[in-house]
């Protein structure tokens, strides 16, 4: 007799959308993996990645047991599997001997974004590293994000207070540097984003892309601009003079909430149209009319992500992003950009973050809530001296591929003392450890999405069950970080306090939540677990100045730091010169660099490929599908052409997170679909100088054709 279907309802955690889903099991097989027309969010969507929750645990790559490196009978490191007891003592070991011998910051850590796409990882990460205070740690912040939270710190007093974009109540929405239809939002959930588009425009309403590419989200778009890569924070300041110069500065209800606008109109009185437009490629004209019909507007959104990040003023740029928005009231306004008010409250729950309380021992780079940007830690690790990294851990990440100059980082790996990853492939960065400890699947845990709930494009709250139980003898990553850290805390005579599952935490937090205990709501995770759709918390509503941490409760828009990086752009904004600029790219079936191991998400033409504008192409005489070497002052890499109308002329294109095919990386379906790293390109030394985030958008390169 065959076994019934059993229906199993969760969130896919493999991007910032968290779209429901209903996955059918017969046993311990995957029958299919559907749309959750009840998740009040996602409303049914998914995209193609949501399908990968079933190949990441079936996948015969997957580790299901730790192993340890050893020189293998040619001489070649190989891999073997060990029995967990024998990991975790190795693994603790290393991490005591090293902080013995050397001190607590000779041990460097590394977190990957997967990190905040699994519950268990976020709750329990500090039973280990409570014991390991290292100045060295590091993670995929500073090169995606770090922008984001600094200007969230410095406005509005906190690193999570991201103001979301009220899409599906907007009259005008200005987006800058953002391909949502690929993404599915980026410190921005926003599922089925296509469709909301749509109904944007389909009410009258416009949406304007910045991109130096015509995007999947500039496809759809009332207007798409292209833009020189580097240059938007001439755009932005520009429109912000504009404001100035024409009286269109009109705060509204935040007029008497913030502070020093004479002063930021002083700063930007010279950054007119016809400056910007000599840096960016736009018209004076254009930048003039996008300022009058954002400020004309009933209510109006700008939001600017990846493209505007990475850059060598991205927290210039996210500034002036803010700074539009308040200038012109749709802060903190329906259908402009509002505060979430989620279930577990984690503005009120964690600290508000730090800047510059510490620097990085050879370059000099500050810190933001503890962390030191990664485009210095392969420096760290190379440089001899006092606190010099001798050990690192590794969790969910591979810096080799995702970060500034990964070859040297790649071969600093290779010059430690010892090294342990929390992770469960063998891939380009792992392959250097000498523990792997592997987690259980996706679908072996239940999961809370404790971090895009804060971003969300309208407030709910969901909890997914476990859909398989847990493997004999596995262990979840929780339990890892809690296993490492009564090892470490017993060695070095510190105290390891217990701890709970996640799952009491995320009890915790929602009783003592906005909707919890006290509240006509009284969420707790049964009446979570008794609505396993989710349950609807309401659009997104005006909150201050109460959802403000600053001390007074006011925004001050004149932060210093940012007025002086003004005259940075001065100096150093990028000149349109000799050779290409290079951007990135995103694919709806890619998530950086840990979606390539399934085939049904990289089937197809090959995606590694560098987009060229026609006409570049035939002034140079390339013809598509050659293979042309890319160089640039930190390397070299080869692809093949492709010829595309989209890009701007003078930009060129490689996607993000490939390189794979080293030696010892066992992913066997991301090997034979290898690419090359765009970070082969990216050099340590380009980077936002007042953030510390990686300029991964406008290097520079030179292309010639093999």
């Amino acid at each position: 007799m065959s076994e019934d279907i059993q229906k199993h309802y969760r969130a896919c955690h493999l991007c910032e959308a968290i779209c429901g889903v209903v996955i059918e099991t017969r046993g311990s097989e995957v029958v299919s993996i559907k749309g959750d027309p009840d998740d009040p969010l996602s409303r049914g969507h998914i995209c193609p990645k949501a399908v990968a929750l079933q190949d990441i645990h079936t996948d015969p790559d997957r580790l299901r047991k730790p192993v340890k490196r050893i020189r293998g009978a040619s001489g070649e490191y190989e891999h073997r599997e060990i029995e967990w007891e024998e990991a975790l003592d190795l693994a603790a070991d290393g991490l005591v001997r090293t902080i013995q011998r050397d001190g607590v910051d000779a041990v460097g850590i590394y977190l990957g974004n997967p990190s905040v796409h699994n519950y268990g990882m976020m709750t329990h990460q500090n039973a280990l590293f409570r014991h390991i205070r290292t100045c060295n740690r590091f993670s995929a912040t500073s090169v995606d994000q770090l922008p984001h939270h600094l200007v969230s710190l410095w406005l509005f007093g906190h690193k999570l207070l991201f103001p979301i974009p009220d899409i599906d109540r907007s009259d005008y929405f200005l987006m800058i540097g953002a391909n949502p239809v690929a993404s599915n939002g980026s410190i921005w959930t926003v599922p089925d984003v296509r469709k909301r588009i749509k109904a944007l425009t389909g009410r009258g309403g416009r949406l304007v892309v910045i991109d130096p590419r015509r995007t999947e989200t500039a496809e759809l778009a009332s207007e798409h601009h292209a833009i020189r890569p580097g240059t938007d924070a001439a755009l932005l300041l520009s429109m912000i003079h504009v404001l100035y110069r024409d009286d269109l500065v009109r705060p509204r209800d935040l007029v008497s909430l913030v502070d020093g606008i004479d002063r930021v109109g002083a700063a930007v009185a010279d950054l007119t149209p016809e400056w910007a437009a000599q840096h960016t490629g736009m018209s004076a004209d254009t930048i003039s009319a996008l300022a009058h019909e954002f400020a004309g507007a009933e209510s109006a959104i700008c939001y600017g992500r990846m493209g505007v990040s990475t850059q060598r003023f991205g927290a210039l740029c996210q500034w002036a992003i803010q700074v539009i928005n308040i200038l012109t009231g749709n802060l903190d306004r329906e259908g402009g950009s509002l505060f979430t008010l989620p279930a577990i409250d984690q503005v009120s729950g964690v600290g508000p973050g730090g800047f510059d309380r510490h620097r990085s021992r050879v370059r000099g780079l500050p810190e933001f809530d503890r962390e030191l940007p990664v485009a210095c830690m392969a420096e760290e690790i190379t440089t001899p001296g006092e606190g010099q990294i001798r050990a690192v851990f590794t969790g969910a990440g591979t810096p080799v591929l995702s970060t500034p100059a990964g070859e040297a980082l790649d071969g600093a790996l290779e010059e430690l003392d010892f090294m342990v990853s929390l992770d469960p492939w063998i891939n380009e960065t792992t392959r250097h450890a000498d523990v792997i400890l592997p987690p259980t699947s996706p679908l072996e845990h239940d999961h809370y999405d404790l971090a895009f709930h804060v971003n969300a494009m309208r407030n709910t709250t969901r909890f997914s069950e476990a859909v398989f139980d847990k493997p004999e003898g596995a262990l979840h990553d929780w339990e890892i970080f809690e296993a490492l850290g009564e090892r470490v805390a017993m060695a070095l005579d510190l105290d390891a306090r217990p701890s709970v599952p996640p799952h009491v935490i995320i009890d915790h937090g929602l009783k003592a939540g906005p909707y919890g205990d006290g509240t006509d709501r009284a969420l707790s995770l049964s009446e979570l677990q008794a609505k396993p759709s989710g349950i609807d918390l309401g659009p997104l509503k005006p909150q201050l100045p109460q959802r403000l941490k600053t001390r007074n409760q006011r925004i001050d828009i004149a932060q210093e730091p940012l007025l002086a990086d003004i005259d940075r752009l001065r100096t150093q904004l990028l000149e349109a010169g000799e050779g290409y600029r290079l951007i990135g790219r995103r694919h709806v079936r890619d998530c950086n660099s840990w979606m390539h191991n399934f085939t049904r998400l990289v089937k197809g033409p090959g995606r590694c490929t560098l987009l060229v504008n026609p006409a570049d192409a035939e002034r140079e005489g390339w013809t598509p599908g050659r293979q042309v070497s890319i160089s640039s002052g930190a390397g070299s890499v080869q692809a093949e052409l492709e010829l595309s109308e989209t890009m701007m002329p003078g930009v060129v294109s490689l996607p993000h997170g490939y390189g794979h095919g080293r030696v010892g990386v066992q992913t066997a379906v991301a090997n034979s679909h290898a690419g090359v790293s765009c970070n082969t390109l990216t050099e340590a030394s380009y980077l936002d100088e007042l953030s510390g985030n990686a300029a991964l958008n406008g290097v520079g390169v030179s292309i010639t054709s093999l």
